[in-house]
């Protein structure tokens, strides 16, 4: 068991999200940057979809009850074991009382701590994502108790991975044009991938929305899908991409759409950051 001593900033526990409940209006959820999580979890050879805990912009403090095998992976937030600093990206031993803390995000905006096995919260519609009005927690809150498996470890030494942290510090997204692409003058097209545009304070694991904006005359459209990675473009002019927790449809012209790996660059990044597109044929 798992003893949340502080929860930081907003601390949530995350998978892979929920897949195939789209069409009952259910988001997918699921870890914001999800290289990093998914690194975390191999390499404690855990399941892909094995559930783990996402922190933002200010980690939290941890009391492991019982013994295990942790990993940390993502934004760095200084984590320090029973007040020793422990490395990143690669397996940590856990004796039961040990005592884990982190910081403030200094490179990137989350962080993510897999256990092995994964935590074992609830399960809601085949996922353990938290979300508001889904699960019963839309956060981690200080006193709560997660559960996982007790796992002895015999290895006294373990090997590390390569983690690729360029993606922490860019602000390059790589797009693909929207379905709505065609609907944006010759003027608005140049203006998408010419502006080097910065991360609005209002941002969240719904969407980001941008600045400065765009001079756009275009129509709302009716309402169609969207997805996470899609860039809608408001009738005032301000672009918004939609993140994990997004809606599924929207009404504004869906301009681009982000990679999977512009995602979890986005994932990263805070308000202030500067960001540009990159059109990808």
């Amino acid at each position: 068991m798992l003893s949340i001593l502080q929860s930081g900033f907003f601390s949530t526990v995350q998978d892979l999200g929920r897949v195939g409940y789209r069409d009952k209006g259910v988001p997918v959820s699921g870890a914001m940057d999800l290289y990093s999580a998914q690194f975390a979890n191999a390499l404690l050879g855990n399941a892909k979809d094995a559930a783990l805990i996402e922190m933002t912009m200010l980690g939290g403090k941890f009391q492991f009850l019982e013994p295990t095998v942790i990993a940390v992976s993502g934004a760095f937030m200084n984590p320090t074991l029973n007040r020793d600093a422990v490395l990143q990206n690669k397996l940590i031993k856990i004796q039961p009382d040990d005592v884990l803390y982190f910081g403030g995000a200094e490179k990137g905006f989350r962080t993510y701590l897999a256990v092995k096995n994964g935590f074992k919260t609830e399960t809601i519609l085949g996922s353990r994502s938290m979300y508001p009005s889904v699960t019963t927690q839309s956060i981690i809150n200080r006193g709560d108790c997660l559960q996982y498996e007790p796992f002895n470890v015999t290895e006294s030494a373990f090997s590390k991975v390569k983690y690729d942290d360029t993606h922490l510090e860019s602000g390059v997204l790589d797009v693909f044009k929207g379905l709505d692409f065609d609907m944006l003058s010759e003027n608005q097209k140049q203006q998408l991938f010419s502006k080097v545009f910065s991360v609005s304070k209002n941002n969240s694991r719904m969407a980001y929305q941008l600045e400065p904006v765009l001079d756009n005359n275009l129509e709302p459209i009716l309402s169609s899908p969207v997805l996470p990675g899609t860039v809608q473009l408001t009738p005032g002019g301000t672009l918004i991409i939609l993140m994990r927790d997004c809606q599924t449809t929207g009404g504004y012209p869906r301009v681009l759409q982000l990679t999977e790996s512009a995602i979890n660059i986005l994932a990263q990044n805070f308000s202030a950051n500067t960001i540009n597109f990159r059109l990808k044929e």
